[in-house]
């Protein structure tokens, strides 16, 4: 019997003008609400916003394949026709065609969808029969695509017809994560299951450790502020959330009122980068908002 997805939470945040950073990023006054009507899917390992349409959601499940949500997350379906298997590790969306999306499974590769999920194609010419852990895509050229499967990064120049391996010095176990800079997209990021995170600045030829500060290392989420890509979040297992307000090179802990420390994805709205959301070990979907431009952690219980 599959297990239900437990929470999705929405954070509202009122907060003074007058309040200082530092004393804004352990304010109390979060108000959470839940919201997960229709996922039964246990585990959370994926989540994907349309960047067209921030309504739009879609999150990837351990049991239960791929859901998607029309209205913020306030309701949810299974959206698996033509989907052989039901173990979901990565989303990503064409941020062109948002209609086009991909999804990284625990075995059989990639899948593809063209009308939003509501019926699937394999994509994993190149592959090997492993898992994919995470996908990226080009933000201007959606043709390209990358995929972390174990230790290896492939890369699809042809919207995923055919992959091959790119990861020259990036020395670590377990690709768990992807993130491309959107306004310099030669440039990504590799949250890794022991060596934290890795950035490249050639478009994944070479890679190179970025993780002053970063205090756990085993990184198995990413996520870019779309309007200030030099603000990147990570989310860890154990370590809960982190924070670099400078493309990578120092980081710091971001988790007041954090009680679930094993963050297993994260996400912000392209449209509304203040909204943030992040799946955890423990089947929760968490939505938060942070008020005006002072952070304040966005995932809580």
């Amino acid at each position: 019997m599959k297990k239900k997805l437990t929470v999705v939470l929405l954070s509202v945040v009122i907060l003074a003008i007058s309040l200082p950073c530092s004393e804004a990023r352990a304010a109390e006054g979060i108000t959470w609400q839940r919201s997960d009507a229709g996922i039964e899917g246990g585990r959370v390992w994926a989540l994907a916003i349309d960047p067209k349409n921030s309504s739009t959601l879609y999150v990837g499940t351990m049991e239960g394949g791929v859901f998607k949500s029309v209205n913020g997350g306030e309701t949810w379906s299974a959206v698996n026709n033509n989907l052989p298997v039901t173990q979901i590790l990565s989303l990503a969306i064409d941020p062109q065609e948002p209609d086009t999306l991909y999804a990284g499974a625990l075995r059989g590769g990639v899948f593809k969808s063209i009308n939003g999920g509501v019926s699937w194609n394999q994509a994993s010419n190149g592959l090997p029969n492993s898992y994919v852990i995470s996908l990226a895509i080009d933000p201007q050229m959606p043709s390209t695509l990358y995929a972390g499967i174990h230790i290896d990064v492939f890369k699809s120049v042809n919207w995923g017809e055919t992959w091959s391996e790119t990861n020259n010095l990036l020395t670590a176990s377990s690709i768990f994560s992807l993130a491309i800079d959107p306004q310099t997209p030669s440039m990504l990021y590799a949250g890794t299951g022991g060596g934290g995170v890795f950035k490249s600045d050639d478009g994944g030829e070479n890679w190179s450790a970025v993780n002053n500060g970063l205090t756990n290392l085993g990184v198995r989420a990413l996520t870019i502020n779309p309007q200030s890509p030099s603000t990147l979040y990570a989310g860890t297992r154990g370590g809960g959330v982190f924070k670099s307000d400078d493309g990578g090179e120092n980081w710091s802990a971001a988790n007041s009122g954090l009680t679930d420390t094993n963050v297993s994805t994260l996400a912000i709205d392209p449209q509304t980068p203040s909204t943030l959301y992040a799946g955890t070990d423990g089947g929760k979907v968490f939505k938060g908002q942070r008020a005006r431009s002072l952070f304040l952690p966005l995932i809580s219980r």
